[in-house]
């Protein structure tokens, strides 16, 4: 009677552990390099662009001027995503569905589109991440190594695929700085299954992504927020009543962007070559006249985060930036969600903090100047709720801003969130996603 071979173990046709280790460091390098360029050429190009756009009350120029660049943009948004229809949306939904077997692309078209299309959209100003399409970069970056070291065939099913989830794991890393939030992405949101030789490559290009991005580049972390102090213990009980509610508000997130996506689908008055002009041209009155609106919500977050922002203002700028991240998503444009998602997490624990102060600060329970870890606690829940993914969220948010004395905390908060929107019977955001593909 033949003998099996144990579960993952080598086969003649398949690497070993130290072999998929390195060639793992590898991808993670080269997908955190073309992250890391992403990041760079758009900070920069972003920075002076807003310096340049400030002077538009002086010179008045710049605005007809600017918002002929938007449609032109818009333009070219629509025909990027007609000639490579992969890379519509964040693409992470058709990263797992090609882990999955259920879709073929080839990689470097997805590459190169996608960097074109997710860029232009960030330059616009639309609400949107560039960690979806990292994400999916990574993967593209990992296929295309695929075909390096295992050729045969440039769109054969990926399914299980160690090299696009070792680049997908190196994409969320690098957006983020964040190689164990990247690592957790993959074995919790994509689901992908737990054995050696996957969580070794996925490990090596966290790291490698990591060099890069931290090494090569010089990035730091993305949000200042090293020194926020958790809250007493005897105040956690809030905290498990804000990721009551939380929960609460990540269903309705994933309800109103799925309708809103039906409405903007059945709709005739625009024709398809620019349904992406309406959030664009949002997004060109947003940077003249509410500049933190703009992009997928860093400056907004480190606002929130840090200064004292009347309720008034917080409402305000929640409303405003609730509606363009949900805008921002029509018309298939390239563009994450997952920035967007923290944001209004933030903006929300930001409100929360301050209704709480107002009401249990009185009674004692809730001090007045510990108002900040509400936002982290708010980010975590609202990724939680949404995403169903809560450690990934958690590994996340703490790996951006430093604040690992809040890590209770979130841990409280965001498995709470999850479990209130399991028991509402929402799916995930990028399950239902995914279900809307065609394949």
């Amino acid at each position: 009677m033949p003998v099996l071979p144990a579960p993952d173990a080598p086969t003649p046709s398949s690497p070993t552990l130290p072999v998929l280790a390195w060639r793992g460091l590898v991808t993670g390098l080269a997908a955190g390099g073309v992250v890391g360029l992403l990041r760079l050429s758009h900070d920069h190009v972003a920075a002076r662009t807003a310096l340049w756009l400030d002077g538009w009350h002086v010179s008045l120029w710049l605005v007809p001027f600017w918002f002929g660049v938007l449609v032109a943009l818009a333009w070219g948004l629509r025909w990027i995503v007609r000639v490579e229809p992969m890379i519509s949306g964040s693409g992470i939904p058709q990263t797992e569905l090609a882990l999955k077997g259920r879709l073929t692309f080839r990689w470097w078209r997805v590459l190169l589109a996608k960097f074109a299309g997710s860029w232009l959209a960030l330059f616009g100003g639309l609400a949107l991440g560039r960690e979806g399409p990292s994400i999916q970069m990574g993967g593209a970056v990992g296929a295309g190594f695929d075909a390096l070291w295992r050729p045969g065939g440039e769109e054969r099913l990926l399914t299980e695929n160690p090299y696009v989830v070792a680049g997908a794991v190196a994409g969320l890393a690098a957006a983020f700085g964040a190689p164990v939030a990247g690592v957790l992405f993959a074995f919790e949101e994509m689901r992908c299954p737990r054995v050696p030789s996957l969580i070794v490559i996925a490990c090596t290009a966290a790291i490698g992504a990591h060099i890069m991005v931290f090494g090569v580049f010089g990035m730091g972390r993305i949000l200042p927020f090293a020194s926020f102090v958790t809250p007493a213990l005897a105040d956690f009980w809030i905290v498990a009543a804000q990721g009551l509610f939380f929960g609460v508000l990540g269903v309705m997130y994933n309800h109103t962007l799925l309708w809103l996506h039906d409405v903007e689908a059945r709709q005739t008055l625009i024709p398809d070559h620019w349904r992406a002009l309406p959030p664009l041209l949002f997004a060109g009155l947003a940077a003249l006249f509410l500049p933190l609106l703009v992009g997928g919500g860093e400056n907004l977050i480190i606002f929130v985060g840090e200064k004292p922002v009347a309720i008034g203002a917080l409402v305000l700028l929640l409303v405003l930036k609730y509606l363009f991240a949900q805008y921002s998503t029509v018309a298939a444009i390239p563009g994450g969600l997952l920035m967007p998602i923290l944001c209004l997490g933030a903006l929300w624990g930001r409100t929360w903090a301050e209704l709480g102060v107002a009401v249990f600060s009185p009674a004692g329970m809730l001090s007045p100047d510990i108002a900040q870890p509400w936002v982290l606690f708010g980010m975590v829940a609202y990724f939680a709720a949404t995403v169903r993914a809560p450690l990934t969220g958690i590994a996340l948010v703490t790996e951006m801003s430093g604040a690992y004395t809040c890590l209770p905390g979130s841990l409280l908060a965001g498995y709470v969130a999850a479990a209130v929107a399991n028991g509402l019977r929402c799916p995930p955001i990028y399950d239902s996603l995914k279900a809307r593909i065609r394949l």
